[in-house]
């Protein structure tokens, strides 16, 4: 036990084994009562957790039931996840000087994804917990001038509190020209934090063009989903277009036309990108505008399951077919639902394939593990009387780490099949 006087929470027995394995999150169901004192002079008191007394945005320190030390979190009592873990040091050591806590952190994580990115490149900075700052998600865009604009989205109180030591940080480590906030997430609620979003260190448009790949891509940090580009799928792009020289490419759920770009810039013959957003398809026009792609290229807006049930319809048929949808469920209760909706596109392209076509799919749920989504796989295959081979399993770029004992950082799945 440590000697300070940082409030304590105990977990229930047989709490801790997720956390030893490298979880950083304790649920309110995992906790027997929390112990603090008011100062040093006065009694340490237990309470429970409805009682507790301790506030909210307060650090604390995690044990098991038998009192062994686990690590140093920060509290929120008006969420599910009521503590996250934000170290395994005692919370006087983590806490002793948070400025230069924070700085090592970011310097870690900024130093690690420059052993894959150069400079001019765009990718994810910090992956929250699998960065070990839990709730905090950042994106470090080059634009095409080489203006550095940083993207942070607090999604926490477990980061929010160190707000301005992660901002400090942010710029000491990566000298950005600006910094954008997204924080304007949903999650925020369930957190008690208000949405908040604008620019929180210098300025300039929000509509930026970036390069990956060797192509342009405009990105709209401000209105785009989540953070305005998935930067995740960087290399799974260039995977699935060394497979589509001379071929017909279809690449559905396009969000921002890149796969499509992508297959046009190694040689595709014809590329259809689709989505149901109109928004996404102005954006895939601007896009295919930038590299000069209209004679290859178009875009549709059209709900994909429908397109693809009119496809078969009309007899169409591809060399190449790239799935990527939204995740088909945020929860586990879900999953059945989901696992119909990833079949049932699945099933569908195969039925569009040329023989010995390739189906780059994907699904970005963490639910949907790996083995579940080669068993619909194996199942779409099966229904429409295919023969899958399956050349490569691919996940997210390196700039999304996975955290061993946290799975839901393992959460994109690509799986480049060769269908016969």
């Amino acid at each position: 036990m440590s000697m300070n006087n940082f409030p304590r929470v105990f977990l229930n027995s047989k709490e801790e084994k997720e956390i030893q394995q490298g979880f950083p999150w304790v649920f309110d169901n995992e906790i027997s009562h929390v112990k603090h004192r008011a100062d040093e002079k006065s009694e340490w008191k237990n309470e429970s957790l409805k009682e507790c007394t301790v506030e909210d945005g307060s650090t604390v320190e995690v044990y098991t039931k038998a009192g062994g030390f686990l690590g140093t979190g920060i509290l929120n009592k008006k969420s599910k996840i009521t503590v996250r873990i934000i170290g395994s040091d005692h919370a006087d050591v983590v806490m002793a000087d948070t400025a230069a806590y924070y700085e090592k952190k970011i310097l870690e994580a900024y130093n690690m994804r420059r052993m894959f990115y150069s400079d001019s490149d765009s990718y994810r900075l910090i992956f929250g917990e699998a960065d070990f700052i839990p709730g905090l998600i950042s994106e470090r865009f080059c634009d095409e001038k080489g203006r550095v604009i940083i993207i942070v989205q607090f999604l926490s109180l477990s980061c929010e509190v160190f707000r301005e030591d992660i901002i400090a940080a942010l710029k000491k480590v990566c000298k950005p020209d600006a910094i954008y906030e997204r924080s304007d997430a949903s999650v925020r609620d369930k957190e008690g934090l208000p949405q908040t979003a604008g620019w929180i260190f210098g300025k300039g448009e929000t509509e930026i063009t970036i390069v990956e790949n060797g192509i342009k891509l405009g990105v709209d940090i401000a209105n785009g989903q989540k953070t305005g580009y998935f930067l995740d799928q960087k290399f799974n792009r260039t995977a699935a277009a060394s497979f589509c020289k001379g071929k017909t490419v279809l690449d559905t759920f396009t969000h921002t036309g890149a796969f499509g770009l992508n297959a046009f810039k190694n040689g595709a013959r014809e590329v259809t990108s689709v989505d149901i957003s109109p928004e996404a398809v102005d954006m895939v026009n601007h896009n295919i505008e930038l590299n000069g792609a209209g004679k290859v290229m178009k875009a549709v807006c059209a709900d994909v399951f429908d397109l693809l049930k009119q496809y078969e319809t009309d007899g169409r048929k591809f060399d190449v077919i790239i799935l990527d949808p939204p995740a088909f469920t945020k929860s586990a209760k879900m999953i059945e639902k989901a696992y119909g909706g990833y079949k049932e596109i699945n099933l569908r392209a195969l039925r569009l394939l040329n023989e010995g076509g390739i189906l780059v799919t994907c699904s970005c749920s963490h639910f949907m593990e790996t083995n579940m989504f080669c068993d619909m796989l194996m199942h779409a295959a099966m229904d429409s009387h295919k023969r899958i081979q399956i050349l490569e399993k691919r996940g997210a770029g390196p700039d999304h780490p996975v955290l061993l004992g946290y799975p839901k950082s393992e959460y994109l799945k690509c799986v480049v099949c060769r269908v016969l």
